[in-house]
């Protein structure tokens, strides 16, 4: 029997919840090469990333910081999500995420590709909570591009 809407948004919240009280990758990096900071005034939320970038591939990643439970979790399974990736294949898989936390029509290669990372796509229908599901996203996209300044939703 095929689950029901309801049963699919239920197990989404349980996995956002899950890699909110048990992230991964939640430390700090001391060999990382590259990093930034991202902050979100509107609810506080205010995380470091690391990244360790070796021959143009993600060979690590972590994440400190404070934040709500969707930023927690997305930053989780974000450093999950992209260990062993090419700086392209990040690249495109942060753009594959954003479409799918602003509602834009996603490919079904974008779901396949995404994996676990589709429990957020109920974000788009709360539009203060997707600045909270991209802030470490984009923290790691300014760590990849190594910019200095911190990132901010603002």
């Amino acid at each position: 029997m095929m689950p029901d809407s309801r049963d699919i948004r239920d197990l989404y919240q349980d996995m956002i919840f899950e890699h909110s009280k048990r992230p991964e990758n939640f430390h700090a990096l001391p060999d990382a090469n590259r990093k930034a900071e991202g902050f979100n005034p509107l609810c506080g939320d205010h995380f470091t990333v690391f990244l360790r970038l070796d021959n143009d591939t993600v060979t690590d990643i972590s994440f400190e910081g404070l934040g709500c439970a969707i930023s927690k979790s997305s930053a989780s399974m974000m450093t999950a999500s992209l260990k062993g990736k090419t700086k392209s294949q990040v690249q495109e898989l942060f753009a594959q995420f954003q479409r799918l936390v602003t509602n834009r029509a996603i490919e079904t290669d974008d779901e396949a590709e995404l994996g676990k990372l589709v429990v957020f796509s109920g974000v788009c229908e709360f539009p203060v909570r997707v600045k909270c599901a991209i802030l470490a996203w984009h923290a790691m996209m300014s760590a990849l591009d190594q910019k200095a300044d911190m990132v901010s939703t603002e």
